[in-house]
């Protein structure tokens, strides 16, 4: 019998929400204790979160391992670090605001910027950095914090969600809040929706118990990168939704990835994993739906144990029944 594409997507996710962990938020706030995030949004302290994003902002364009390899061995730029290099007021002008210093261009491998005039001068290449771009990213995010936040972070975080709160009824409410945040934090330099989203997920989500928007907006984010995408193609979901695409700005647009986990959300009440969840949570079922593909988690929908020229032809996942196993590469 012919099923509809939502109801096909509820059937090849069901195995990987019964193989989720039902400890997913206690387990979020307890590395966030062990971190000192919880501490510095209880003391509202902004310098020790930005250099906690920074941190975040580097786990992109590497494997993980060698992104965190990298960090242990040349440490990384913080908020002290930047402030303290800006207190000679360098002579170049982008130095300036965070508005002065949109397209900075400074790039490590080619030692050049928009302001060759003044590299020689300039605290950016002296600071630790795989590539410029995440140096600049560094910098963009202490000018918004310092220039847009009024050097407070949590309380710019407050303000934005209860600007954008349509109120408790509301069915958009936490894509609406998030949307909030997104659209203002997408506008600085080297730091995409992906890595803001999985960082912001979880501080909202697990850093504060009290604080009830943050935990909505948090439960309602949803972070898609390519592993997560490429199962969208392999099981047939994509297809049957009328909504293949390349992995990247569409998985985030109106009927992309990131829609289509959020419609399934709606149909899984949560709580029946653990009462304590929200009963729609589309970060957990996200979450659940990627830890089928990851490596360091049940590793069986990804590129190294598929070949992607041709059908899936692992019989031992659980999925393997109903999904239609679409070859990523034709």
């Amino acid at each position: 019998m012919d099923i509809t594409a939502a109801e096909f997507l509820l059937r090849v996710a069901l195995p990987s929400l019964l193989l989720a962990p039902t400890d997913y938020i206690s387990a979020i706030e307890e590395i966030l204790i062990a971190d000192g995030v919880t501490t510095a949004v209880a003391r509202r302290d902004t310098p020790f979160l930005v250099d906690w994003l920074i941190a975040v902002s580097q786990f992109q364009g590497i494997s993980d391992r060698n992104a965190a390899a990298f960090t242990a061995k040349h440490g990384l730029v913080g908020w002290g670090d930047i402030a303290d290099s800006l207190r000679p007021n360098p002579s170049c002008p982008r130095l300036r605001s965070f508005w002065s210093f949109n397209e900075c261009g400074y790039r490590k491998a080619s030692y050049a910027c928009a302001e060759p005039g003044h590299l020689t001068n300039c605290p950016l290449p002296h600071h630790p950095t795989r590539k410029g771009s995440l140096i600049q990213a560094a910098y963009a995010l202490f000018f918004f914090v310092r220039d847009l936040c009024d050097g407070d972070l949590i309380g710019w975080i407050d303000q934005r969600l209860a600007d954008a709160d349509p109120g408790l009824d509301a069915p958009d409410r936490a894509v609406r809040m998030g949307a909030a945040l997104l659209s203002r934090l997408r506008g600085i330099y080297g730091i995409g929706d992906k890595v803001w989203s999985m960082a912001l997920a979880d501080l909202l989500l697990a850093s504060d118990p009290n604080r009830e928007r943050w935990i909505t907006t948090g439960a309602g984010m949803v972070v898609v990168d390519s592993l997560l995408h490429n199962h969208l193609h392999r099981t047939g979901v994509l297809r049957r939704f009328d909504a293949d695409h390349a992995y990247g700005p569409r998985c985030y647009a109106p009927g992309g990835c990131s829609d289509l986990i959020r419609g399934l959300a709606k149909r899984v009440d949560a709580r029946q994993f653990n009462a304590d969840f929200p009963a729609c949570f589309p970060r957990f079922v996200q979450f659940a739906m990627y830890r089928l593909c990851s490596t360091q988690e049940i590793n069986l929908c990804n590129g190294v144990r598929i070949d992607d020229r041709d059908r899936c032809r692992n019989v031992a996942c659980p999925v393997f029944t109903d999904c239609d196993r679409v070859a990523l590469h034709g």
